[in-house]
């Protein structure tokens, strides 16, 4: 954080000793709502445990299906739509400790399962009907949401579903790069 003051004042020069009081405000503000968002969400993910609403995540999954490959897919639509409703790092902290033993009972290793979760979460970031990063694209971009959506389907259709079936049942393209580099087989 240290680095941003001399980068604002000099770099960017947009930081001015007019203005830095004001900048140091509202960046307290914005911390501190995040704070506030990530206590929140880390006290929801400890009373989930604490309730057992893995067990009965995994109790339901059984229920509708025997087959791991479809538990896995119910698992996946549900990551998706956490994702469709909340930024990554909240839906990261929130399905985390709920999902993890549902996911390590079907067989998935847990570099597996962030992998998937990764990608499931940022595939939520970018589906409609919130699809926050979208909107924030947009922004960027100098242009209407309506104009991103095309490219954003044959995005999700052709690049983003591929990498998560990939991701979520070849469990070796997910777990190459840890072996690999780490020199550990899992």
């Amino acid at each position: 954080m240290l680095y941003s003051i001399p980068v604002g004042f000099w770099v960017y020069k947009g930081l001015k000793k007019d203005n830095f009081t004001q900048v140091l405000v509202r960046t307290s503000v914005t911390s501190g709502v995040v704070m506030c968002m990530l206590f929140v969400v880390m006290i929801l993910s400890r009373i989930y445990v604490m309730e057992d609403l893995p067990g009965a995540i995994l109790t339901f999954l059984q229920s509708v299906s025997d087959n791991n490959l479809v538990m896995l897919l119910m698992v996946n639509v549900f990551m998706i739509i956490i994702g469709m409703l909340m930024d990554d790092t909240s839906g990261t902290l929130l399905c985390t400790p709920v999902l993890l033993p549902v996911v390590t009972h079907l067989g998935i290793h847990p570099v597996q399962f962030a992998a998937i979760l990764g990608v499931n979460l940022g595939m939520g970031l970018v589906t409609p009907p919130t699809a926050p990063m979208l909107y924030l694209g947009a922004r960027v971009a100098c242009c209407k949401v309506t104009q991103m959506l095309s490219p954003t389907f044959y995005m999700i259709l052709f690049a983003w579903l591929p990498t998560l079936i990939l991701t979520t049942y070849w469990s070796d393209l997910s777990l190459f790069l840890p072996r690999y580099l780490l020199g550990v087989t899992f």
